[in-house]
């Protein structure tokens, strides 16, 4: 998934397109004029949008893009508090919006319910290090240029360790949201996948952290 990311705050800036581009391929622009002159020429899936920037403001530029038919989906970063405001944003055509400050988990949310929302295609490869990609939609994993082919339910359980880079997923929360009711998986079935994964990606990127779960460390 491409996302355009405006934000003029170079040090916010840097911190969102750090975090977004583990899971997604995002460019980063910093006045609204320079986002326009982007978005004429290439597509992009999402458009999260800093209400309040130099040249074009965020609200206006989602104004001049709905004019002309342009139904990419819209996140607006807003520091304003007031409904007015909001009730702007979304009568001009905004879909979503954030206030600042927010957490970064908060923008995860928000991204993933505009995903399902649209129905859009996360086809981006994903970095797992400098040397190991992953393709969660065609259930790939690629190393040194090679691919591999993983099964359904481990690319799955990968997916969501990645979602959740870096923070410690407990087996109860994994087979949670991985597997019904009916088909719980064992702990040996468990290890199995780890290990599965780990002889792709490496030993040390998914750490166990005894008595608690595991970790996909970035």
């Amino acid at each position: 998934m491409k996302i355009l990311l405006l934000e003029d705050d170079v040090l916010l800036s840097k911190i969102l397109t750090k975090h977004l581009r583990e899971n997604y391929k995002t460019t980063p622009v910093y006045d609204g004029t320079s986002a326009l002159d982007i978005l004429e020429k290439e597509k992009f899936d999402l458009l999260i949008l800093d209400s309040n920037v130099p040249g074009i403001s965020g609200l206006e530029l989602i104004k001049e893009l709905r004019s002309y038919n342009d139904t990419t989906p819209i996140i607006m970063i807003t520091a304003y508090q007031d409904t007015l405001h909001l009730k702007s944003a979304f009568t001009n055509g905004c879909n979503d919006y954030i206030k600042k400050p927010f957490e970064l988990d908060e923008l995860d949310m928000r991204i993933e319910n505009i995903t399902r929302t649209f129905n859009i295609e996360q086809n981006q490869l994903i970095n797992i290090s400098k040397e190991i990609l992953f393709d969660a939609l065609n259930n790939q994993i690629i190393k040194n240029h090679t691919n591999f082919s993983i099964a359904k339910k481990e690319s799955e359980f990968l997916n969501y360790l990645v979602k959740n880079r870096n923070r410690t997923i407990s087996k109860e929360e994994l087979v949670q949201n991985l597997w019904s009711f009916e088909n719980m998986p064992s702990d040996a079935t468990l290890r199995v996948y780890i290990r599965n994964l780990r002889a792709l990606i490496g030993k040390e990127a998914i750490t166990t952290i005894r008595g608690m779960g595991y970790r996909l460390v970035s």
